[in-house]
């Protein structure tokens, strides 16, 4: 399981973000705000795209918006293929990485 860092904001809502932890298992997305969680959700269920304003999460009428510190490994792990310019090169700074990373033989 990955585990990110980040703020959320509710689109369309004025309150300030809210400081969040983000899991991600490859099958679900959940969200908790210290030990409170805010959401549980499959990630067929949700309709996401990475805007130059964070990460927009859809899901049953709803938006919400997220920044993630480690943004470009968020949206590698959600398996997005699209994303803004800044993002996509992050994004292929750590594809280029980890295909140069060593990696463990179990021979």
């Amino acid at each position: 399981m990955a585990a990110f860092e980040g703020k959320l904001r509710v689109q369309g809502e004025q309150d300030p973000p809210i400081s969040v932890e983000i899991d991600l298992d490859g099958e679900r997305m959940r969200i908790y705000a210290g030990e409170v969680e805010i959401g549980d959700w499959s990630l067929d269920e949700l309709r996401i795209s990475a805007m130059t304003d964070g990460f927009h999460v859809r899901f049953a009428g709803e938006e919400m918006i997220l920044n993630v510190e480690d943004d470009g490994r968020f949206a590698l792990d959600l398996g997005l293929k699209t994303a803004p310019p800044p993002l996509r090169r992050r994004m292929a700074a750590l594809l280029r990485e980890r295909s140069t990373a060593p990696h463990d033989d179990l021979n």
